[in-house]
């Protein structure tokens, strides 16, 4: 019962709450309260006043803030929103390099496992892609496009008859549907409400951060490990 009250433990306990918490946010609002990260933020300030090992806890958790100011410079980019980011940097001070697998972690760790997993809906689009050309449906009507972006394309999205949380890929341009595959900012690009239109999916990134972190936990590093078998 003890170990249920090590710090350890409660770390790992609220890192989950915060993330579960913030995925339902994500889903159902597409919106995190900046209050969910100040909250947990002050729980990994009062472990850490608390934690038997201050000076070795302190220490790595300044290791683990590397990540933080990585976050803040993709954020700013556009890759990712200001929630993904400021979730990044309260697990970085709240479960400062924590795994249950044994094997070697780094402070980008969660991020990119977070990073494997964001290539699934390429692969989904894909598939999906691929189904509805077998299916005879032109999905690529109207469009005056080279053979080679429509290829990536069928990777980056999908033609959406009715978009839900999805970002348009086409515009016109000299009266001709052009496909738009560029990186688009994450905080500032509206969904799409137009019907029958390409669209790339909105995937709530924090659901990806969530899966990466829980990988962290019970596997470790998945690029690191796979370079292990390799080497």
């Amino acid at each position: 019962m003890n170990e249920f009250f090590e710090p350890f433990t409660i770390r790992i306990i609220l890192a989950l709450t915060m993330l579960g918490i913030a995925s339902f946010f994500d889903i159902w609002k597409r919106e995190i309260h900046d209050f969910l990260w100040l909250a947990f933020g002050s729980f990994a300030v009062i472990l850490l006043l608390f934690d038997p090992n201050l000076i070795d806890t302190v220490s790595t958790v300044l290791i683990s803030l590397i990540i933080a100011p990585f976050a803040i410079l993709v954020w700013r980019i556009g890759l990712f929103g200001g929630a993904d980011a400021f979730a990044l940097i309260v697990l970085a001070a709240l479960v400062p390099m924590v795994t249950l697998s044994g094997n070697t972690i780094t402070s980008f760790t969660t991020l990119s496992n977070a990073a494997i997993l964001f290539l699934i809906p390429f692969f989904a689009n894909a598939i999906r892609n691929i189904i509805s050309i077998l299916k005879n449906e032109n999905i690529f009507e109207g469009f005056n496009e080279t053979r080679l972006k429509k290829s990536a394309a069928m990777f980056v999205g999908y033609r959406a008859k009715n978009p839900n949380h999805g970002f348009s890929i086409e515009k016109l341009e000299g009266g001709h549907k052009k496909l738009n595959i560029s990186l688009q900012n994450a905080d500032k690009t509206q969904f799409c409400t137009s019907s029958d239109t390409w669209v790339t999916p909105g995937i709530p990134y924090i659901l990806l951060i969530t899966g990466g972190f829980i990988i962290q936990l019970i596997f470790g590093d998945i690029l690191m490990n796979f370079f292990k078998i390799l080497f």
